[in-house]
């Protein structure tokens, strides 16, 4: 069972043979696509006819990254899925890690007081078969035949955020160019509700390079 959006995006994007994120800065911008999808699944957040994101249900999810980036919706004037993404990703990336070490799937090296300032806490995965057999399973369903109907509705959003956030852990370059009708079909499942979340998350690649001047990937 998918403990969240965020929480197993963030999986995806863990190299457990580096044992580390594949690119922090893209696991950002990941990340924080996927909490905003989590919180349009369930209802907690809407798209008005302008293509805008607002609150639907001030309601507390019981999840603290989603509850902290529901307040921050709901404290600042309406914007598109584009910029909510590109907003506070790190900050969300964060509370990301700080949950996930909460639940025990990660631990996070405690700061020396007396040492050099870090930039972030070193993040570690005791046991990667967690990410391997997501990131396995990702792979399968794009590459696989399922009915894109039949896939649950998280499956399919993180399937589109591996295609389009070119995380290569999971689909090289030729999986996502062989596999480009399928990947459209599933990134579609987001627009059932939030067409303009769909097609955030179909432009994520050109929102990382904008924001970031270019990232690498393939």
């Amino acid at each position: 069972m998918s403990r969240g959006l965020h929480l197993d995006t963030y999986l995806l994007a863990f190299d457990t043979r580096a044992r580390s994120l594949q690119d922090r800065a893209r696991a950002g911008f990941l990340v924080r696509a996927a909490a905003l999808a989590e919180l349009a699944h369930r209802g907690a957040v809407a798209e008005d006819g302008a293509g805008r994101v607002r609150v639907a249900s001030g309601a507390a999810t019981g999840d603290p990254v989603l509850d902290a980036l529901l307040a921050e919706l709901g404290d600042a004037r309406p914007h598109g899925w584009k910029t909510w993404i590109r907003r506070g990703r790190e900050d969300t990336l964060e509370a990301v890690e700080e949950r996930l070490a909460v639940l025990g799937v990660v631990t996070m090296a405690d700061r020396d007081p007396y040492g050099p300032v870090a930039p972030r806490r070193t993040v570690a995965m005791e046991d990667p078969r967690e990410a391997l057999d997501l990131q396995a399973r990702v792979a399968a369903l794009v590459r696989g035949d399922t009915p894109v109907a039949a896939v649950p509705f998280a499956d399919a959003a993180l399937a589109a955020l591996a295609a389009h956030g070119h995380l290569r852990l999971v689909l090289s370059r030729h999986d996502r160019g062989a596999h480009a009708e399928r990947i459209a079909a599933l990134t579609g499942r987001l627009a059932d509700r939030t067409p303009g979340l769909a097609r955030a998350v179909h432009g994520l690649g050109l929102t990382m390079i904008a924001a970031q001047g270019g990232l690498g990937g393939g």
